[in-house]
């Protein structure tokens, strides 16, 4: 019994070790010939710059009462980005999400920026994706009215709690420059690593998921993600039906297509978009269920993948690994992992045959081997944590990476539970609360640079991604662009009932 458990541990770690290594260490040669250092993102301040009046952004937020975390999300955003329209999707939202929207957008005096959404039910929480299409017609419809160049159009989607670091945009619409970009995702950090579960999620998202994003790069498959995601109208125009798709990871499911479609998605190595940390581990599991579930169930775009006329081997072959990973890796090893650690407290004198020789060599090779066998992947997390973040010791961020070891059990978890939904058909989606947040001084003002005038209102409803249970999902009627030279609170028509 464990010659056949052990063969298949040692099957799958034939896969995953060379995998996870190809990632890690390939994001961390990609940082550093980007960026120099692994820390220059973190304390960049500086932003790049292209031609003036070269992109024309729309900032899309969709909220579902947000109230506590919108007000400071909208002061942060006027405060960074000086010019482009900022769209706050409500979408059905009971705790006055849009009026302390509206209120934060005066207090900065960017009232003339800010275009609020309401949506009503039985419109209004229908999905992320469904809603994001509603806007994409608005402003799509806008695009065309206006006269602008598709290819110099940048959509730009944001969480409520999503915070730009200085700069970034501006990193963000560099990338642009190259004409085969068509989507840009920017580097998560949890902003409220205060506590053990947050400081968790910080190294997943500033180390694990940062790094292996970075050694996308190379085959220009970097996943989007639904917080600092900045696409080209011109590339979301190529695809086939409706842009985002009611994938509960509607935003893995645009970048795979975009690959498909021959657009390539990269990443800045500057700056980053930052967010709250789920902070109850009841949340955090029904958060990450509703990412695997997203995930696992995009293995469905590799054939549309594998038929497309404009990925090579390369990228078609990092994204469809990528996609494999829950099936293959996460799954699989939730089981062998309990195997491994009950199989050497039953056969002891196998498991440790020459760690307690009499010879001390041989017993210190042997509990070399052991551990560097057995923590090698926790120890390299410690190990580039440590080096990407200024305020974390060597040893506390070494301590970091052995703690994975037990934060994994939230994935295994979840992927089990994701995959019990998908063979039950379950498609329920729950809200990620959020926590209120002591107020924090904005950044002074500074324009976009290479951004034209902000467009005109227009836009539609959102739910983000995770919200409120959804029984069904009725298409959404298509809003017209709002007419010229409306002045103070922008306010799309709302969605009502179809006979209201």
């Amino acid at each position: 019994m464990w010659d056949f458990l052990t063969a298949v541990g040692g099957t799958l770690l034939v896969f995953a070790l060379p995998y996870f290594l190809l990632m890690l260490l390939g994001g961390v040669l990609a940082i550093r010939k980007a960026a120099g250092s692994l820390r220059a993102q973190e304390s960049d301040v500086g932003g790049g710059r292209v031609p003036e009046g070269s992109y024309t952004t729309y900032f899309l937020i969709p909220c579902l009462n947000e109230a506590l975390v919108i007000g400071q999300s909208i002061e942060r955003l006027t405060a960074e980005v000086a010019d482009g329209l900022i769209v706050v999707i409500d979408d059905g939202s009971e705790d006055g999400t849009a009026d302390v929207a509206r209120a934060a957008a005066d207090r900065v005096g960017a009232g003339e920026r800010l275009l609020v959404v309401e949506r009503t039910l039985p419109m209004a929480r229908l999905g992320k994706g469904e809603a994001l299409n509603h806007a994409f017609s608005v402003v799509s419809a806008d695009v065309r009215e206006r006269g602008l160049d598709p290819r110099k159009v940048i959509l730009c989607v944001l969480d409520a709690d999503g915070q730009l670091s200085p700069g970034v945009a501006n990193r963000a619409l560099t990338a642009f420059e190259d004409e085969r970009v068509g989507g840009v995702q920017l580097i998560v950090r949890i902003r409220n690593r205060d506590r053990w579960l947050t400081q968790m999620q910080d190294v997943e998202f500033w180390c694990i998921s940062a790094t292996a994003q970075f050694a996308r790069t190379y085959t220009g498959t970097v996943s989007l993600g639904g917080n600092g995601q900045f696409t080209r109208l011109a590339a979301l125009r190529d695809l086939e039906g409706e842009v985002w798709s009611q994938s509960l990871t509607e935003d893995l499911d645009l970048g795979l297509r975009l690959y498909a479609a021959g657009w390539t998605v990269t990443t800045p190595p500057f700056g980053f978009v930052d967010q709250q940390g789920v902070t109850k581990l009841r949340p955090l599991l029904r958060q990450r269920t509703r990412w695997y579930q997203g995930h696992m169930t995009s293995i469905s775009r590799v054939p549309e993948l594998v038929r497309s006329r404009h990925l090579s081997e390369g990228p078609l072959l990092e994204a469809i690994l990528y996609l494999l990973v829950p099936w293959v890796i996460v799954l699989p090893w939730s089981i062998i992992q309990q195997l491994v650690i009950i199989a050497p407290l039953l056969e002891p004198d196998r498991w440790f045959a020459g760690a307690f020789d009499e010879n001390w060599l041989v017993a210190s090779i042997t509990w070399v081997f052991w551990y560097v066998l057995s923590f090698l992947p926790n120890v390299l997390i410690g190990v580039t944590y440590a080096r990407r973040t200024s305020k974390v010791s060597f040893l506390q961020a070494l301590l970091l990476g052995h703690m994975m070891i037990p934060y994994n059990y939230v994935g295994y978890a979840a992927a089990w539970i994701a995959l019990f939904r998908i063979i039950t058909g379950r498609r329920g989606w729950s809200k990620t609360p959020r926590s209120t947040e002591a107020p924090v001084s904005t950044p002074a003002a500074g324009r976009l640079s290479g951004e034209s005038d902000s467009p005109r209102p227009g836009g539609d409803g959102d739910a983000p991604r995770g919200d409120q249970t959804c029984p069904g999902r009725p298409r959404s009627p298509r809003p017209q662009p709002l007419p010229r030279g409306h002045r103070g609170h922008r306010t799309a028509p709302r969605h009502a009932r179809p006979d209201a």
